[in-house]
């Protein structure tokens, strides 16, 4: 139930049309409000003959469709700049990161705003009365029909610069590189972690199977767990979020069998069509790797946009120094109780990567920026198990560079930065000012 209710919950931040719907919601809300406030005739003859609209019907009606009509009209043009901003996003920087966009609240507020506008013009207008139908005029409301005008002016302007920022590309870089830090500041252990059973632990346990498909969102393992601990067994899940599962393959194993243990399983995963899950680090890092793996193209052919994805990466790798991740076993009652495959700093650095130096190749600057990058990390890492992953992907490069790049003179720059990386790895950051 929690699982499902994080999905809910990230569904419906995801979704463009819930802020402008409360938006819409609140204007509409608001004119009916102020226009039964006018009919009480609370408000002070002060207010009406100094700052209020104090003119009569027609005049009224006219202002109203004014507002409304061009609220309206320029709705339209935000929601078209937006699908152009989504056009050429999708086209550069990958499809997934229309997610990005689609979730900003900077957009969703704006067309939220212009929209709402228009409706309280709507409703306001349909209350003003000529003297032959009543004669009531709805002044409060009216002028604050004019102020919500106003307000739409504002944010025109400050749409239109929010979305000159957002299409540019170092700034969805960085937009996503803080979803990466949030993302693994979440995932962070607190303390040390307890090591997973051995796999011949497992041979005599029985697999539960998934009927279901699709991307595994979220996942209570608090639930799935406590679960566990009461019907004195053990599970080991042989999937993460962002895994896909697939129908009537093994999700998980249970040792020993236990009645309901699909069931339980059920209840505390929840699957998604696509893959956008708040829990799985690696999806993050994909989207920017995505970016990078573009900017290589040769249709598009930026290096400098990859170059400015790898430095983004190798801050993660620094931040990630003071950060444990977690082994994803679960101890209740001084047992284990239920093993996670959670992702490991060689499944991190892999993801991050592979995939950029694979699409460098032929491409020096590209290569010498893993390398630099990497040196970087080096200085700050410390822990040998990461500095020999370090290690390996400098080696990759190197290697890739040997077969590739054809100038010698590229290919000796190139040398002498990984050189750098090795010493700076074997003996500390300092070490190349010791020679």
């Amino acid at each position: 139930m929690n699982a499902r209710l994080r999905k809910l919950y990230d569904d419906l931040s995801d979704t463009f049309w819930l802020l402008p719907a409360l938006l819409v919601l609140l204007g509409s809300v608001s004119a009916f409000g102020l226009i039964e406030v006018d009919r009480s005739g609370a408000v002070p003859a002060w207010l009406l003959e100094n700052w209020l609209y104090n003119g009569g019907a027609t005049g009224a009606r006219t202002l109203l469709g004014a507002v409304a009509s061009s609220t309206i009209g320029v709705a339209g043009t935000v929601f078209s700049i937006t699908i152009a901003a989504l056009s050429l996003a999708a086209g550069q920087m990958g499809p997934r990161l229309l997610r990005n966009f689609t979730r900003d609240r900077g957009n969703q507020t704006t067309l939220g705003i212009f929209l709402g506008t228009f409706c309280y013009a709507l409703i306001v207008l349909r209350s003003v009365r000529t003297a032959e139908e009543g004669a009531f005029v709805p002044h409060l409301a009216l002028g604050v029909g004019v102020a919500l005008a106003f307000v739409c002016v504002g944010t025109l302007v400050y749409f239109v610069d929010h979305m000159a920022g957002r299409i540019n590309v170092d700034t969805v870089i960085g937009l996503v590189s803080d979803d990466i830090r949030r993302t693994m500041r979440s995932l962070a252990a607190e303390g040390p972690q307890p090591a997973p059973p051995p796999p011949n632990h497992w041979r005599d346990a029985a697999a539960v199977c998934e009927q279901r498909q699709g991307y595994l969102q979220h996942l209570d393992e608090n639930g799935l767990a406590t679960w566990a601990c009461e019907q004195q067994t053990e599970i080991r899940l042989l999937v993460r979020p962002g895994d896909y599962v697939f129908p009537g393959a093994p999700i998980a194993l249970i040792l020993p069998p236990r009645e309901g243990a699909e069931e339980a399983i059920r209840n505390a995963t929840a699957l998604a069509p696509t893959l956008t899950s708040s829990m799985d680090l690696r999806f993050a890092i994909r989207q920017l790797v995505e970016v990078a793996a573009r900017a290589l193209s040769p249709g598009i052919n930026d290096p400098h946009t990859a170059i400015s994805v790898l430095n983004r990466l190798g801050a993660v790798l620094c931040e990630m120094q003071q950060i444990r991740l977690q082994s994803g076993v679960w101890m209740m009652q001084g047992r284990s109780v239920l093993v996670v495959p959670h992702v490991q700093y060689d499944e991190l650095v892999d993801a991050m990567l592979h995939t950029i130096r694979q699409n460098a190749a032929g491409k020096p600057s590209v290569l010498i920026g893993i390398i630099v990058v990497l040196t970087q990390v080096a200085s700050v890492e410390r822990d040998p198990p990461r500095l020999s992953s370090l290690r390996k992907h400098a080696g990759l490069a190197m290697k890739d560079s040997e077969r590739d790049i054809p100038s010698p003179d590229d290919l000796a720059d190139l040398r002498r930065r990984y050189d750098a990386f090795i010493d700076v790895a074997d003996n500390g950051p300092l070490a190349i000012f010791r020679q």
